[in-house]
Formats: structure tokens, sequence, C-alpha cells
């Protein structure tokens, strides 16, 4: 499940057996299976009618959840608004436009919510935005003044970047014009929101990796005009980084520290700051936040939803939906956090296919669904190119570019090594080139030729225990 974890990819079927025994919300919530119908979905937006769309990079499409209206607690259908995009992600509306951010682009089109179809011609409105490296994705959202604003990762785990907008947080008038860096040393902050108590912009962010379990914490940023908040010469409250901290450029700007630091790695991706008129007293001035957990720390952490609380004291964590993670056991990778109009909660999770829904009202009276059995969602057929004769010239030619690029360095050494044993028994070939062609973090990006991922595909495939093959 770990290497499942650090390549994205899915695991079995979400099924209502399984909320009902391994899932928690707190007293006075009910959580409920709302869809299995969207593999690998990531971020959440509701349209005005009230239908879902979901955001699915790998598919290049955005879907639509048709909104519960003969109150079974399902969606009443699923469709595709827009499809052959690049790796989409961050999704919002500005009057009947739907903006959504591609990994290379920002485009828009219009949106005719009643009958929850797109209507004319996808137009770019933000262009030329780099997706090479490891955190290719963007972040979407308009702000209470109006304008685009918009998330971008930075390229590798720790490094000083070519293009001066990665790793920051841009802000673009309406129709993409005017953009401007609003702030700076953000190493991937996937979801931000406004809290409504004073107006103040929130952002998570992704701390680095390969510096042990516990080091750095994930943040959370009050995001100001201007600030500096740190990556890549400093770490949670601003600790000089071992690999980056002498740098004369360290020491240009003053970072600011997080607000609120999450346990180290356990990678914070969505959050949203909901209306919780009804709910208990707690949550007044409260955030909900996904923990999508972490693959490189010797047990496996977050996996679950956390609200936090702002006091005069300062901001407590809390837990808010558990059980994706049990001992090790991961049914669920929680990615976006929304409420619908509804006012219930509604959390994507990319590892299952799954969207789930907490609210406080009565539980559904309907008949669950027929339980699915656990479906995997990889090709494992041998492609068509793979011709027998090939497999020896291939395998042979894997095994020397996994030794040329040192592969063994992070998959054989060190208590976190992420090991590729029986690897076979849970990938298949298109898997393994998709990771290949866009490693995620920390893996390097490698320009490989078609020949040479095909070529390490059939070697880590064919080969009975990977880990042993460069010894």
């Amino acid at each position: 499940m770990m290497l499942n974890a650090m390549l994205g990819l899915s695991g079995p079927a979400a099924n209502e057996v399984v909320v009902a025994e391994r899932y928690s919300v707190p007293e006075g919530f009910i959580l409920e299976l709302y869809s299995t119908d969207v593999p690998q979905a990531r971020f959440l937006r509701f349209t005005s009618a009230g239908d879902l769309l979901v955001s699915r990079p790998h598919a290049g499409d955005v879907v639509l959840l048709r909104r519960d209206t003969d109150e079974d607690g399902y969606p009443d259908g699923v469709q595709t608004v827009l499809g052959g995009l690049s790796r989409p992600q961050g999704m919002d509306f500005m009057g009947d436009w739907l903006y959504i951010a591609e990994s290379h682009r920002v485009g828009r089109i219009r949106f005719d919510a009643a009958v929850g179809r797109s209507v004319g011609e996808y137009e770019p409105v933000v262009e030329g935005l780099t997706d090479d490296g490891n955190h290719w994705s963007k972040t979407v959202r308009f702000g209470p003044d109006g304008k685009l604003y918009l998330a971008q990762g930075s390229t590798c785990n720790v490094c000083e970047e070519a293009d001066a907008r990665r790793a920051t947080m841009m802000r673009f008038a309406v129709d993409g014009s005017g953009g401007e860096i609003l702030a700076t040393g953000l190493r991937n902050s996937v979801g931000f929101d406004w809290a409504p108590w004073d107006g103040g912009l929130y952002a998570t962010d992704n701390g680095r990796d390969l510096l042990g379990d516990d080091f750095p914490v994930c943040e959370l940023n009050r995001i100001e005009p201007g600030a500096f908040y740190g990556w890549p010469y400093f770490n949670g409250d601003n600790v000089a980084d071992p690999d980056m901290g002498a740098d004369p450029l360290a020491h240009e700007r003053e970072p600011i520290g997080p607000v609120h630091g999450f346990r180290a790695h356990n990678a914070p991706l969505g959050i949203v700051f909901p209306d919780t008129a009804g709910w208990p007293d707690a949550f007044k001035r409260s955030a909900l936040v996904a923990l999508h957990g972490s693959w490189n720390r010797s047990s496996l952490d977050g996996y679950k939803v956390v609200s936090l609380h702002w006091s005069d004291a300062g901001i407590k964590e809390r837990d808010f939906l558990t059980g994706f993670m049990i001992d090790g056991d991961a049914s669920g990778r929680p990615v976006d956090v929304a409420q619908g109009p509804d006012g219930a909660i509604y959390v994507s999770d990319d590892y299952a296919g799954a969207i789930y829904r907490v609210h406080r009202g009565a539980r559904r009276s309907a008949a669950p669904n027929e339980v699915r059995q656990p479906v995997s969602r990889l090709d494992d057929t041998p492609p068509v190119w793979l011709a027998s004769a090939d497999i020896e010239r291939l395998t042979e030619k894997g095994a020397g570019l996994y030794l040329q690029h040192g592969c063994a360095s992070c998959h054989e050494v060190g208590e976190n090594a992420v090991l590729l044993s029986g690897l076979a028994q849970r990938l298949g070939y298109r898997a393994v080139d998709e990771v290949l062609s866009a490693p995620p973090p920390p893996m390097p990006v490698l320009p490989f030729s078609e020949d040479e991922r095909r070529s390490l595909a059939v070697f880590l495939l064919a080969c009975p225990d990977a880990n042993s093959a460069g010894k």
C-alpha cells in the first residue's frame, strides 16, 4: 500500500460496509458514502444548482455528480462536463464562467448550471505556466476581491527555482491579465480559503521530504501580500534547511513562520471554512482540512480530515473524519473538502475513488447500494508492443537504467526506503509508465525516452525481486 500511496494510484473501491466499520466522525454528525463513481477524484466545487463538480487530473476531465433530487442519499447520475484536459485540478466559478486550472494553464468555459453542461468553446485565460517537475498541479479560487488566485508548487523537493512563479501564490484579474506574485516560499500550497470572521487568506503547505519521520512540519500559513514563507531555505518555524539554509540568498528576506503546524509528512491538501450554523459551539471559527497522508515515514500518518479551531490561545487541531488508515492498512486518502448548499460536508478520496458526505441531519432511510467487490483500476495486461522476443532486451536495458540512475538509493537503502518487491502483483505496465512520465515527489524527473520507460517497466515488473536487481 505504501508504494501505491506514493505513486498516487487507486486502491479498492469504497463500500458502505467499510465506511460503517472503519470510519468515525464527531458525535452529532453522520457519515455516509455519497458516490463511488469517481476514480481518482481530486478537487470539488458545487454549481449554483447544487450539482457537484469533481476534477480528475489523471483522467484529464471534470465530471459532474447530479444533485440528489430523489433524496436517496446518492447523486442522481454522473456525467463528463469537459474532457481532453491536461491534468486539471482546481476549479471555481465567476458568474456563468467555469474556470479550470490545468497543469500548464488556466482556462474557462461558460457553464449552464440549470442543465449542468458547459456551453461554447473552452478558452485559455492564463497561459505559459510550467508543469515540469514534481508538483505540477495548480489550484484556483476567486477571492472576496473578485480576483483570481492561483497556487502552484515547486518543481522539486528542495532547490532554487528557475521559474519565479513556481512555489508561489499569484493573483490575476478575471480575464487573466495583470498577473502578480502575491507570496513566495510556498513549497506546495494545494488548498486555500478565506476565513469569514476576518477575511484572512489561509493556505496549506506540504513540507519537504527526506529529513526523517518528524521534520519538518507541514504548514498552515496566513498569506499576506509580498510575504516570503521560507522554502527552500527554511522549514517550519524558520529552521534553516540543512541543504539550502547556508545559501546567501537565504537571508535576503525575512521568512514568515506558519500559524499552525501539522505533523510532518501529513500532506494537508484541501481546506474549507464551513458555515457552522447549527453545529456545536466548538466549531465556531473553524476550518476543515484534508490530510492526504504520508508515504515516507516509518509508520504511516495522516489519512484523515481534521478540524482547526481558532481562539485567543491559538489554533487547536482535532480529528473530524478518521478511519482511512488503521494499523498501516489504508482504505482511502482524503483530498478535498467542500460544503454543499445543503450544509453538508463533502470529502473526495482519490485512493478509493469515492465522495463521502458528513451532515447533521437524519440518516438516509434508503437501502444502501449493493456492496461492491474491490476491483483493480490498473491495466495488468501486457501491452501490444511487448513481444516475447523483446522481453530479454528490454529487461537488460531496464536493469542498466536502474543502476545508471541510482534508483537503489531510494528503493533499497534506509529505513524509509520504498521497496519494489512484488511490484507486478500491484501495478501494471500502464501505471508504471505513467509514474515514470510524471513522477510524484520526491522522485527525480528524468528525460526518459519512450523506449527507456518501457524498458524500466518491463524490468521492474519482470524481476521477481526488483530490490535485489542491483546487488
